[in-house]
């Protein structure tokens, strides 16, 4: 007697990501889980309704492994202002001052500048306690990682000459003859950004349910949310609403969740916030069980962690934890079976993470059971790169970025930092594979806009071109004029794939379940008109499933 099923597929392309059985070119689903994978024979023990797909190309639900869920919420009622484009700090302060003066009445300004227009000069509070001396103005710069304000700003906040920073050369306050500038970096500055937003329960629905909508059209099946940087409140409430989305049935993405720290002195009492979230919120599609730590800053402002220093002012940045307060870290998570995802750019970062994880391995052996992400990986040390495999750490890379991804001339940029041989060896996901380490791939932002960098396939386009150019779906702002070196570090489309999905899943632990076209699995997968695995590299971006399935179901019509 035949097996009945809830759907049966033949004549497909179906790339699996399981590497014992690559391929297939048939599948059945009952219960929302694949009962069969394999050939065309094999469905002759089924019966069901049967669709011959005519050769179109199947592949697993994508798995991105660090996007800003609840942070893109905060920026999404938050207006971050109007964007300055000058050639001075004095056109920049007449920019605001015209501004400020044609908006009368507001609590406070908002703008964003790029720290390069201001051509190595600073903004300083007494400049903008001249232009805006009756209310509160605050300037994001353009990365989104530091702060200019004025003095009413750091008097709400309390913040003096005597304020001590949280990490110095990492989140600190500029001062000058010791005293405050009103420039503040990293998380020193975060907590100004929200601390006046106001947000109904209704407008975070609304921008959750575009953000799903997208996800399913892209379909990616499974996210890992980085937290949301000194927005705890927020951030918790957006996971509340979340809940309640998915008790409505409302969330067919996977959340993994977590809750980031910024600040050293709260490394337990987040430890603890984590185990609260994850007996809180732990519904089919919401689970929260890993400790995020933003263990360094960026390049372009020189809080990235590094081995050799900078190139134009010999500093080196910091790291959050030391390698011994890492291993503390990793010991308390293995405790409460917690996981451990880090943000590092520079290489001193993401190698303290790893020595961290060898002090852990070294004391607890074979006790030892934390899944451990370095995230951004934009710049290693050679003595490094062997290590995420030998220490079993993920390495997870945002592939958009590796066309360097500041406009212009990317490497005459990083160069100026690094140096040119050090510019050359940047953004090594090619090299980090061949070592065998688990990577993995994410979109990483804090913007939903248009999620026009969400996209899972501009993140394959770049990670195999390393090049944006007019053909590549993506803003104009990022365009490159060439290929970012090195080419031999350029990805494979199956290499994309594999990030994407069964490597994606392993960083998550949700492998038992997901990741991958198998027996026993959740039936997530993805139809596609176009063969990926010999579509053109260029102009890759613009492919988008024509059916999603998320167990089992179709969520597109």
């Amino acid at each position: 007697m035949k097996m009945k099923a809830d759907q049966i597929i033949k004549n497909a392309k179906i790339f699996t990501a399981d590497k014992d059985h690559p391929q297939a070119s048939a599948l059945v689903v009952k219960d929302g889980k694949f009962i069969y994978v394999g050939d065309e024979a094999g469905l002759s023990a089924y019966e069901g309704e049967t669709i011959d797909l005519g050769g179109k190309f199947i592949m697993p639900g994508i798995i991105d492994g660090h996007v800003h869920v609840t942070t893109s919420i905060g920026f999404a009622y938050m207006d971050p202002g109007e964007y300055i484009v000058c050639s001075s700090k004095q056109e920049a302060l007449d920019f605001m001052a015209a501004s400020i003066k044609s908006h009368p009445g507001l609590k406070r300004h908002r703008f964003i500048l790029e720290r390069k227009y201001l051509n190595g000069d600073d903004i300083v509070k007494e400049d903008l306690d001249a232009i805006c001396p009756d209310a509160e103005l605050l300037i994001l710069e353009g990365e989104g990682h530091s702060v200019w304000v004025n003095s009413k700003i750091l008097d709400r906040h309390g913040i003096t000459d005597e304020t001590p920073d949280r990490v110095p050369e990492l989140s600190y306050y500029v001062r000058k003859d010791g005293h405050v500038t009103g420039n503040a970096f990293e998380s020193s500055g975060w907590h100004m950004l929200f601390d006046d937003l106001e947000v109904t329960d209704e407008q975070i629905d609304s921008e959750l349910l575009r953000w799903i909508d997208y996800s399913v059209k892209a379909g990616v099946t499974v996210v890992f949310d980085a937290g949301f940087p000194e927005g705890e409140a927020l951030h918790e409430r957006i996971y509340e609403r979340l809940y309640e989305l998915d008790k409505q049935g409302k969330l067919p993405v996977y959340i993994d969740g977590s809750i980031a720290l910024t600040n050293p002195k709260k490394m337990k009492e987040v430890v603890e916030a984590v185990k609260r979230f994850r007996q809180k919120f732990d519904s089919e599609h919401l689970n929260v069980h890993t400790f995020k730590v933003f263990m360094d800053g960026t390049l372009r402002i020189e809080t990235a962690a590094q081995v050799t220093p900078y190139i134009d002012t010999n500093k080196r940045g910091a790291t959050t934890f030391s390698k011994e307060e890492v291993a503390e870290v990793m010991k308390l998570l293995n405790e409460a079976g917690l996981d451990f995802h880090a943000h590092t750019v520079g290489e001193q970062s993401s190698r303290t993470v790893l020595d961290g994880v060898e002090l852990a391995k070294k004391e607890l052996g074979d006790k030892f059971r934390v899944r451990a992400t370095c995230a951004h990986l934009e710049i290693q040390d050679d003595a490094d790169m062997d290590r995420f495999a030998k220490l079993g750490v993920t390495a997870n890379y945002s592939p958009w970025w590796h066309a360097g991804c500041t406009g212009g001339n990317p490497f005459e940029v990083w160069s100026s930092l690094l140096g040119e041989e050090r510019a050359n060896k940047m953004y090594r996901s090619k090299t980090m594979w061949k070592t065998g380490a688990n990577v993995t791939w994410s979109s990483d932002n804090i913007i939903y806009g248009d999620f026009a960098t969400w996209n899972p396939y501009l993140g394959m386009e770049i990670g195999m071109t390393r090049y944006i150019n007019d053909k590549v779906n993506a803003p104009e702002r990022t365009r490159v004029v060439a290929e970012y070196p090195s080419p031999c570090e350029k990805m494979s489309i199956e290499e994309m794939m594999l990030g994407y999905t069964i490597n994606g899943a392993k960083q998550l632990g949700i492998e038992a379940s997901k990741g991958s076209i198998e027996v026993g699995k959740d039936a997530d997968f993805l139809i596609f008109d176009n063969d990926l695995l010999t579509a053109a590299h260029e102009g890759f971006s613009h492919n988008m499933p024509s059916e999603v399935y998320i167990g089992g179901k179709k969520m597109n019509d």
